[in-house]
């Protein structure tokens, strides 16, 4: 087989992905010979998702075939990153999936292993880490600086000069006000932003937020 590629998970985040890493396939590999399937570890023998074989790691592991990629659509980002290690570990490339309707504009840097869902923006001059998930209608901004495994719910307006530093979580319909090139809006590392807060101030690394201004929910 020349080339093997899969969407690690096979759950909700792994089922609303599959159409978009294969509408990524079929723009710009056109190997026939290549085939797309879903790891799910918690499966022992080989089963049918969506009209899509899903096997184990193990099983994806033992094919042979030089050429693996792997896009990983599990939410929780710390398990995105031990995945990502293990793959590098065994010699398999990270891959970066995008929807036809994505948007990605001049002086845009992004790492491996993206998942970019159906009418995402990226704006100009954005730096944006490894595994970044951008669910649905989300957007960034021109001038933000995204770090690794941060995550995206549906409909986050990530508005420019932002800087989003690593493993952090932006809740569906959230707001980030727009910083200014010499004092950037920060999200620290592990942030939570919750569900519809609109962020107006940096957010301290680990802290989790709501409301409009959000502000934190534990002190």
């Amino acid at each position: 087989m020349s080339k093997i590629f899969a969407v690690y998970g096979a759950s909700g985040c792994g089922r609303s992905l599959m159409p978009v890493a294969v509408e990524q396939l079929q723009r710009l590999d056109g190997d026939a010979d290549s085939q797309i399937v879903f790891i799910d570890d918690a499966l022992d023998e080989d089963t049918n998702v969506n009209g899509y074989t899903a096997m184990n790691y193990e099983k994806f592991k033992s094919i042979h075939s030089d050429d693996k990629f792997v896009l990983i659509a599990i939410a929780n980002s710390s398990i995105r990153q031990k995945i990502a290690n293990k793959l590098s570990k065994n010699g398999i490339s990270l891959w970066t999936a995008q929807a036809t309707t994505t948007l990605i504009m001049d002086g845009v840097s992004i790492a491996a292993g993206a998942a970019l869902s159906p009418f995402v923006t990226i704006a100009a001059n954005v730096t944006i880490g490894k595994c970044f998930h951008a669910n649905l209608y989300s957007y960034v901004e021109h001038d933000c600086i995204i770090g690794d495994y941060v995550t995206f719910a549906p409909r986050v307006s990530c508005n420019g000069n932002i800087h989003i530093h690593d493993h952090a979580y932006i809740g569906a319909g959230a707001v980030i006000k727009q910083g200014t090139p010499d004092k950037p809006l920060i999200i620290g590392k592990g942030a939570i932003v919750g569900m519809g807060a609109v962020v107006t101030k940096d957010v301290p690394a680990g802290a989790v937020v709501v409301g409009n201004p959000a502000r934190p929910l534990n002190k």
